[in-house]
Formats: C-alpha cells, structure tokens, sequence
C-alpha cells in the first residue's frame, strides 16, 4: 500500500481527508477497513462526498495518458506518476471509495463519468456542483424547443444532484444527451419505487420532468459512439472490485486472528483470483491510455464480467469461511455485501456474455484474414486462436 500511495498521492491526500472524517472523536489507528465500528450515517455520506467532489478537478480522466495528477503539490512526484497510468490513479480513487461505502462510491463514480462524458464531447466550462448521469430507458421523454417533458426511472442521487446528463431517443431513435438543472419548477422526484435492502440509500427514484429546461449536449448518438462509454463502464467494474477486496481483507483478519487450514484454502481461493484480476486492471489502464483512441470494448466487457463474478464469488467463499458472523454482527461487512450483491447486478449477466462471444468470433475472423495470406503462420493460428500466448 505504501508503494502504492507514492505512486498515487491523490489517493493518499483522499484518504487522510475521509479518514479523518470518519474517525473524528475517535482515538482509533488503523485503516478504514479494518475497524468494526463504523457507522456511514446520510450525513456522513454527505459529508464525505462533498469532500470528494471538491477533488474533481484533480482527478484524471480516462485515457489520459501518463502525465502527472494536476496541482504544484505533486510535482515532486512527477518521476513515479509519469511511469503510471492515470487511468489507473482514477480506478483506484473509485476503488477506495467503493471499499467505504457504495452509495458513495456509485453517486461520485456517476459525478466523475458526467465530467468526462462533458469533456469527451468539448463542454469543458462544466458548472460546479454534484452531477449525474442518468440513462436507464423504458419510459418515452420528449424534448421540443428546448424543454423537455416525460419520466426517467432509475436516477440515483435524484436528490441532491445540482445537474443531470439524461438520455432520450429522438424522433429518428437516436440517442440524444441533455443537460438538466435539478434546480428548476416542473420537475418532481418520486421515491416511492425503490424497495431495494442492498443499496437502500443511494436516493434512487423516478423523476417526472413537465416542460423543463433542458440542453442539448453533443451529436445525435455521440453518448453511445464515443469511445470513452466504455472507458467509464470500467469505472465502474473498479467500484465492485473495491468492495470485494474489502470484503477479503476480513478473511485475512479472521485468518490472522485465528488460522486454520480451511480459512487459508479459502482464502487462496480468492486471493489467487482477486490477485489476477488486479493484473487485469494495470494491463486495461495501460491499453486505454496507450490507445485512448480505441473503445476496447471486448477487453473490457470481460473485465466487467470477471469482476462480477468475483464479487459474487467472495461474498460465496467468505460466508463459507466464517459464517453468518460478519453478516449479523458487522455493520460495515453487512452493508458492503449486501450492496454489492444489488451493484453488481448493473452488469447484464447473459447478455454481457453473449456480447463478448460475438465480440471474441469478430476478433478471431479479423486475426485470421490477417494471417491467411502468410505462409509461415501456423495452422492454429489461422483458424483465429486469438488467446494463443
């Protein structure tokens, strides 16, 4: 970890920041993860969020190279930051966070991709205040002479964020991103659909817009095409695997505290996997900001889907391991797994699958023509064997 805080000393500033917060009153040392007691209260969200998003500016972009993180302060610095990503310095921020609380972690991470998304398509002069990006569809919005009118379900943070970037298709079934000032008449938040335990308090509600203001904010399907959709997408993937290598971390505890042979199998079993998928990170960081150009969507689809299923597998393994102990006993432990078992499930299961099948056929057809010309290439490399080391 120190290392890693070297290499990343936003990281390290955003920790002393929050920790502080947490643990004022208190005369605990230690990490943040590995206390019992405690409590994530609202205003304690609120509080830690506001202090996060007064880091905005400082935190990267994805696909922005390997320059150093913005601010006279890290210029000492300078020598580790231009060796690591800065994508990365941004999916560990969202890491962290994730690792303290989900809610908090799912309202900054959806802050962050407004900001990008705003950058990605040339608005830079981005108001200040709490963003969101809200683009579940379902419900028909309409937009003329602009204002806009209709229902957007699923808008967490409805309400406290100052501005939403909300989706809509237009007459042609384009999709079209506007830009909202939640500050305004015509607009009535709706929370009573929300029944959800795992990620009870991400303020998540339906918002019925009447004639409201609205602008318009890049080309029709500009949102979608842009390559940064899924840049961002693995930010979120970085939230999840910050909750589950939290969750580990109380294994290694319970382990240390009092070892046996059945604790250390399990947790060989998902250290081994959290480990490589840790590997997989660095490796996507560095292709994103290496090729900023290029969406990566296989590669990252599979980050996505890998990670899912190593959340699902730590909350498996750990109840295995030690119980219902941690579930019932532990305020932070039982909050974090039951949100993450509720957060994971933004990832499309099947479809995401089916996805990277078609994805990984394309990938091997296209590797394959390549190579069908070259006499020298190998029979199996012809048929497309594109996971051949």
């Amino acid at each position: 970890m120190l290392a890693l805080e070297a290499k990343n000393p936003l990281l390290s500033d955003i920790k002393s920041a929050i920790e502080n917060i947490i643990f004022t009153g208190n005369q605990a040392n230690g990490s943040v993860i590995s206390t019992n007691i405690i409590s994530i209260t609202d205003k304690l969200r609120h509080e830690i969020l506001k202090i996060l998003v007064s880091y905005s500016d400082k935190i990267p972009h994805p696909a922005s190279g390997t320059e150093s993180i913005k601010g006279d302060k890290y210029k000492a610095d300078k020598a580790h930051l231009n060796t690591f990503s800065n994508t990365l310095i941004r999916w560990q921020i969202l890491a962290y966070v994730a690792s303290i609380d989900l809610t908090i972690a799912k309202w900054f991470e959806s802050h962050l991709d407004a900001l990008s998304i705003l950058h990605e398509l040339g608005y830079e002069q981005a108001t200040q205040g709490l963003w969101a990006v809200w683009a579940a569809e379902g419900h028909p919005l309409r937009y003329q002479q602009g204002k806009i009118s209709g229902t957007k379900a699923w808008c967490s943070g409805a309400n406290i964020v100052d501005y939403g970037l909300i989706t809509y298709r237009n007459e042609r079934g384009h999709a079209q991103l506007l830009m909202v000032d939640m500050q305004q008449s015509g607009i009535k938040i709706d929370n009573s659909a929300w029944q959800a335990v795992g990620m009870q308090a991400t303020d998540t509600a339906t918002i019925h817009l009447d004639q409201v203001v609205a602008s318009n904010v890049g080309a029709a399907n500009a949102y979608l095409e842009r390559v940064g959709f899924w840049h961002g997408a693995a930010g979120v993937a970085a939230c999840w695997y910050g909750a589950a290598t939290c969750l580990a971390s109380y294994l290694i505890s319970a382990y240390q505290q009092k070892p046996n042979d059945y604790k250390a199998m399990y947790l060989g079993q998902i250290g081994t996997a959290l480990a490589v998928t840790e590997q997989y990170f660095h490796h996507i960081a560095e292709l994103i900001d290496n090729e900023p150009t290029q969406s990566h969507e296989l590669a990252i689809r599979q980050l996505r889907s890998n990670v899912e299923q190593i959340a699902r597998e730590v909350i498996d393994v750990i109840g295995q391991a030690l119980g219902a102990a941690p579930f019932c006993n532990n305020a932070h432990f039982a909050r974090l797994s039951a949100d993450l078992t509720v957060f994971i499930r933004q990832s499309h299961g099947a479809f995401d699958l089916q996805k990277i099948g078609e994805l990984s056929s394309m990938l091997a057809s296209e590797s394959a023509s390549k190579l069908a010309s070259d006499d020298t290439s190998d029979f199996i490399n012809r048929q497309g064997n594109i996971w051949q080391l």
